[in-house]
């Protein structure tokens, strides 16, 4: 356990503040549905309605509170994406119709999109001369706050009220407000000042913009078990129903032990590439052993399961390493929150595409659907590299051309 914390002083700071925050997210995620079905009483259409609107709403937050963050001090912009995250949790308890849980969902949403790319000057400074590898340490804190917020909303699914639901929103609320305190104590970061060219340089950089892209295709990875893997399971396979959530507990533990060992053996561009080419066979093998499951035994059909639970997480790991590690060192020093809020967008899009399209084609279409879903992941990790050179080539043509212009 030790390994997996920071040094003192501001990285553990902001640990701590990333460890409430997700506990309180972990809540919402975990009771939002219900919240809104049987406590506001909106119809399931609806709320799905809702849900997807909010998350293309978030899609577009990332790089201006990135660009504000690099500009303006990051210290005080990421304060106040999670100020925005309180006020939608707090609005959201008195949410009494479509529209406003509308308002509050898409607001809470954009915060959380927003988060990450206000935090990367953050981590860029207190990571030194690994900021990957910090930010290693920062998503196994995420899983591990997700993991309690969804421990502590177990209670509030099993009273099944009306006071409970709120009970925990409220909570997600204050856990939103706690992370505002802490990060009051963090030291300030100068804000960086512009470099030569136009104020929106992550979309001009047209590496950087593909790579996003493949990094998004790829992302449809974190709803196999979440999404269709839980459909799957129920109908068509024999497992019993409790192997669902067996299966985020140990991709959970794993991603929690093994994402800061990952992080610190990816450190360099090449290594990232070639982690990226790995996750694609990793996540193909998953999917095989995921269609397999379908006819086989009870215990044939759990150690397929088994099998490719770990085997997708070794390659989510991989993915996660290798992005952190190519969207940090390609980003220029003074804009990095702005190339981090580009590079999210594609991780939020990948995700919030992925459930349609793994239940049009790994449930509806069925075994085949599988070998297609890993062949796009295969294909898309082998494109990898040679984007990731493309983009070295670039950037060193840029190097030598701005001395220049200035």
């Amino acid at each position: 356990m030790p390994a997996l914390l920071p040094r003192s002083g501001p990285p553990r700071l902001l640990a701590v503040a990333t460890l409430i925050t997700m506990t309180g997210y972990g809540v919402y995620l975990t009771a939002g549905v219900l919240y809104f079905t049987r406590a506001v009483h909106l119809p399931a259409g609806q709320v799905g309605a809702g849900l997807t609107i909010a998350g293309a709403v978030s899609l577009s937050a990332g790089i201006p509170f990135g660009h504000l963050a690099d500009r303006h001090g990051a210290r005080t912009v990421y304060a106040l994406t999670l100020v925005l995250g309180a006020i939608s949790m707090a609005g959201l308890c008195f949410a009494g119709g479509f529209w406003s849980f509308v308002v509050f969902a898409s607001l809470g949403a954009a915060a959380q999109t927003a988060g990450p790319a206000a935090r990367s000057p953050l981590v860029q400074e207190y990571g030194g001369e690994r900021p990957a590898e910090f930010r290693g340490y920062l998503r196994s804190v995420t899983n591990l706050g997700i993991a309690f917020g969804a421990l502590l909303a177990g209670w509030g699914v099993a009273a099944d009220t009306r006071n409970a639901y709120l009970l925990l929103i409220a909570a997600s609320a204050v856990s939103y407000t706690a992370s505002v305190v802490v990060v009051q104590f963090l030291p300030s970061v100068p804000p960086k000042p512009a470099g030569a060219g136009p104020r929106w340089v992550a979309l001009r950089d047209r590496p950087y913009l593909v790579l996003t892209v493949l990094d998004g295709v790829m992302a449809i990875q974190y709803r196999v078990l979440t999404a269709a893997v839980p459909l799957w399971l129920v109908s068509r396979t024999t497992a019993p129903n409790w192997t669902i959530s067996g299966v985020m507990i140990v991709n959970t533990a794993i991603v929690v032990f093994f994402q800061v060992r990952a992080s610190r053996r990816i450190d360099t561009t090449h290594a990232g590439a070639v982690a990226f080419r790995r996750a694609g066979f990793a996540f193909f093998a998953a999917c095989v052993a995921i269609a397999a499951m379908a006819g086989a035994p009870t215990w044939l059909a759990l150690v397929f399961l088994l099998a490719a639970v770990v085997v997708h997480t070794i390659g989510e790991i991989w993915q996660a390493a290798g992005g952190f590690e190519l969207s940090f060192t390609l980003a220029p020093p003074h804009a990095v929150g702005q190339y981090q809020g580009l590079f999210g967008m594609g991780l939020g899009l990948g995700v919030t595409l992925g459930p349609a399209v793994l239940i049009a084609l790994c449930i509806t279409w069925g075994t085949p659907g599988w070998w297609v879903v890993g062949g796009i992941f295969v294909v898309t990790g082998l494109a990898v590299p040679p984007v990731v050179r493309w983009a070295e080539r670039d950037r060193a043509r840029r190097a030598v051309a701005e001395p220049q212009v200035a």
